[in-house]
């Protein structure tokens, strides 16, 4: 996997970086940003280039926050990471001064859209819990229930992302720890942070898109 990052200029204002990330053949196109007009431009492009299929887009989903290390205190969600096709959004949610766009608020609870991911559902109760603007989100699948129904491996209800790629995607991924355990809620995200949390997301897509998530969805 290689990543390269796309300059927008040297204008102290930016609100965003780019990336281009390398997954196995694919080239993702990443935005990293904590600036909610972006955010709207990002769903706005998203929702005219699958306007055919709206009715049936899945969207990967992941968050992060930083690490804890006091059992008793959680941080809040620093970046929630959408994925839709080959495009990604890294949104530094932590950095939204509590601005979180509407666009993104309806986004998520557009009934039509199925939203997969890892232990979704506890990542989605964190992000609604840490965010009072984000509503429920009702069409989520989680990939390891999914998996383990589609392979009928219940031992797969407890896997990690690495292994459900590895069975549906023949692809072995490895997720460095000083990555996992970083600062994700940094002002600034590292290339290697935007390479991680871009591939995550990226992953829960084609695990979904390739099992056909929104049919799973139907079945429940």
């Amino acid at each position: 996997m290689a990543i390269t990052s796309i300059q927008y200029g040297k204008c102290p204002s930016i609100t965003q970086e780019a990336y281009l990330v390398s997954f196995f053949g694919d080239t993702i196109f990443t935005q990293v940003t904590h600036d909610p007009d972006t955010v709207t431009r990002w769903i706005s492009d998203i929702e005219s280039i699958h306007r055919n299929r709206l009715h049936c887009l899945i969207v990967g989903l992941d968050v992060e926050w930083r690490p804890s290390f006091n059992r008793y205190q959680q941080n809040p969600v620093a970046t929630l990471q959408l994925c839709v096709g080959r495009r990604c959004l890294i949104y530094q949610i932590i950095h939204s001064d509590g601005d979180i766009p509407d666009s993104l608020v309806d986004f998520l609870s557009n009934e039509d859209y199925t939203f997969v991911g890892v232990n979704i559902y506890s990542n989605l109760d964190k992000l609604e819990t840490d965010y009072d603007e984000i509503k429920i989100v009702h069409n989520a699948v989680d990939l390891r229930r999914l998996v383990a129904n589609r392979y009928r491996r219940r031992d797969l209800l407890y896997a990690g992302l690495e292994e459900l790629a590895k069975v549906v995607l023949h692809k072995e991924v490895e997720k460095p720890r000083r990555v996992t355990m970083s600062r994700w809620d940094s002002r600034w995200l590292t290339a290697e942070q935007a390479q991680y949390a871009c591939t995550d997301a990226f992953m829960c897509f084609e695990i979904g898109r390739v099992l056909k998530a929104p049919g799973f969805l139907r079945l429940y």
